[in-house]
């Protein structure tokens, strides 16, 4: 039988919902206990609710008239209103009840109960100690304000009302240039400061040039945002804004975000540093250049200790024609693609480059110096992403693969092993969507990926990564035990790493599985076995002496003496494993990767490089 599941839902038990500590404590309220009189009506039919941050003055007097406490000055108190956020401000029972009856200039007076104040048992906030907490009082409360608020820090001491909104969703912060009209008042209303005239006020965000709170507060802020930040003491730090801040216990600041400089660190040591000079096209990051696409850009580089000299400008040197250039193919300096990377359509920007980013690893113009910080002015006219592969046919997609693929081949042959494994690592991520509709699309498909697999292989090998190396072969070798190549290139690795063993097994298993490549595993055994006759020659030198004293008998450091059969380094013997359709990347020369040996014993006991490793000992070597 059906059963209507809103019929369910309808008799299903409703989870309570628990009460708040504030609606527990409205609870103490019994009738009687709380009386308000009407001494002055406000205007408009709004009341203050939850969020709302309600700015009011206090005074109290006993029943006979005599003032206890107040906030204004003509009573002995300071002039500074006070400010709670309803919901999140701890009050005296009293007001939290009373507070949301009021109207904006509204006036009135509440009669209280001592347990109404703070008389209350566990009341949350403190009175002094001569206060009679015990007697009946009148509150008088002037609402003098009331909207909702933005709390910027979690205790209430930053708390902004928005007066216009602003554009955009990016807000400063750390090392942003910023720039503000603003002004600021102390609690009584006393003008402080006025930046509202000339010069906008000019700040570098994270730099304590204005008090924390008031950073705090701007850094919620978007472009052309209008809002008053209230601020009281413990954020109110010394600055160039506000030198002395004694004797404020708050500061209220009117604040207009006219602009800011988007300024990255992209490397987090100060080092290399994007300033955004004029703003481009469209949101960042969603609408910025972050995946590999073909970029077209102006730019003026200049030597950064000698500002007017300028090494190049495409305007002048390159017939006005702008740089057109792949990214992600290691064309341009690293530090000049991280930063084009972020940058919008239409964008200007200037950045600071250190010699490790920018020519030093890059081929360097005769003008410009060894090691010399560079300067470049980039204006990103626009890019072309890469095709969508959404809707296109099995055939199209292998085609852009391929195109692709051979890029990434491309630069592994030129050394560039990180740059060709992120194009190879791209694909298998994009493969992840690609469908085969039938046997011979899926035997293309899985070759492809086979292949892909084996080049991230190839590349973690000549980063030095055998692990990662051996895991991508294991892809492979999951599905298809036999896979000769993938078998070499494991043995290579496991070579590479030590594992003298593992890797002769994996050569001897492609003579028994495939004998097209039997001449291949053949000269690979022999470079195995003259990598082992190396690592036990370099043991036996490092160990000689220990083993041929008497039981008892220490060898000293001075024992060791210098074998005359060793006086000569054997090159590793290189082995190039390269298909003649230039299916994949060339095979590693496992030279390229040191060998972490375990010593000259691992001939005879193949486990004890993972014994070693067990005890955190990742090379064998008694020194």
């Amino acid at each position: 039988m059906a059963v209507d599941e809103d019929k369910v839902q309808e008799f299903a038990p409703k989870k309570e919902k628990r009460p708040t500590d504030d609606e527990e404590r409205k609870k103490k309220i019994v009738p009687g206990s709380l009386m308000k009189a009407l001494m002055r009506p406000g205007g408009g039919d709004s009341r203050p609710s939850d969020g709302d941050q309600v700015i009011y003055h206090c005074t109290i007097r006993t029943l006979d008239g005599v003032v206890v406490e107040s906030t204004r000055s003509e009573y002995g108190g300071k002039g500074t209103p006070i400010r709670n956020v309803l919901g999140k401000s701890k009050m005296i029972l009293g007001l939290l009840e009373g507070i949301p009856t009021m109207e904006k200039g509204e006036v009135g007076m509440f009669k209280m109960k001592s347990q109404l104040h703070y008389g209350e048992d566990d009341c949350p906030v403190s009175a002094s100690t001569d206060f009679p907490k015990d007697n009946e009082l009148h509150f008088e409360i002037e609402m003098i304000d009331f909207f909702k608020a933005r709390v910027v820090s979690d205790d209430l001491g930053v708390v902004k009302k928005v007066i216009n909104e602003g554009q955009g969703w990016e807000s400063p912060r750390e090392p942003y240039e910023v720039k503000v009209w603003i002004s600021a008042k102390a609690g009584n209303g006393n003008l402080i400061l006025s930046h509202m005239e000339g010069e906008p006020y000019f700040f570098t965000f994270g730099k304590s040039e204005v008090p924390k709170g008031l950073e705090m507060g701007i850094g919620t802020m978007a472009r052309a945002e209008k809002a008053v930040i209230y601020v009281t003491s413990q954020y109110l730090t010394p600055s160039f804004l506000i030198p002395v801040v004694e004797g404020f216990d708050e500061v209220y600041f009117e604040v207009e975000l006219v602009h800011f400089i988007q300024v990255r660190d992209m490397l987090g040591d100060g080092r290399l540093i994007k300033r955004r000079i004029r703003d481009g096209k469209g949101e960042f990051p969603m609408d910025c250049p972050l995946h590999d696409s073909l970029l077209r850009v102006h730019y003026k580089g200049m030597l950064l200790n000698e500002p007017k000299r300028i090494f190049y400008d495409t305007r002048a040197d390159n017939d006005g024609q702008p740089l057109e250039f792949s990214s992600g193919e290691g064309l341009v300096p690293e530090g000049f693609e991280m930063s084009v990377r972020l940058m919008l359509p239409g964008e200007l920007a200037l950045v600071t480059c250190p010699p490790d980013y920018a020519y030093d690893k890059f081929p360097r113009p005769a003008n410009v110096p060894e090691g010399a910080y560079v300067e470049w002015e980039i204006e990103l006219l626009g890019f072309e992403t890469p095709k969508d592969w959404t809707g296109m046919d099995f055939k199209s997609i292998m085609h852009e693969a391929e195109k692709i693929r051979l890029t990434g081949n491309k630069l592994f042959k030129e050394g560039k092993f990180e740059l060709a494994k992120a194009k190879y690592d791209k694909l298998l991520r994009e493969f992840n969507h690609v469908n085969p509709q039938d046997d011979d699309e899926g035997k293309e498909f899985g070759n492809t990926r086979n292949l892909l697999n084996l080049n991230v292989a190839a590349c973690h090998l000549k980063l030095g990564e055998c692990s990662k190396s051996i895991e991508m072969c294991n892809k492979v070798l999951d599905a298809n035990p036999a896979h000769a190549k993938a078998l070499y290139r494991r043995g290579m690795a496991y070579m590479a790493a030590g594992d003298f063993e593992e890797a002769r097994g994996d050569f001897q298993m492609i003579i028994k599985v495939d004998k097209s490549s039997e001449a291949d595993a053949t000269a690979a055994l022999l470079k195995l076995q003259q990598k082992e006759q190396e690592v036990e020659r370099k043991a036996r030198k490092q160990f000689k002496g220990l083993f041929d004293k008497k039981p008892g008998e220490i060898a000293e450091a001075g024992d060791r003496e210098e074998d005359p059969n060793t006086g000569e380094k054997q090159n590793d013997i290189s082995k190039e494993d390269s298909d003649g359709d230039n299916s994949e990347v060339s095979q590693e020369d496992a030279g390229a990767a040191d060998a972490r040996q375990m010593g000259w014993f691992s001939r005879f006991w193949p486990a004890s490089r993972r014994i070693f490793s067990g005890l955190g000992l990742q090379r064998c070597n008694i020194l």
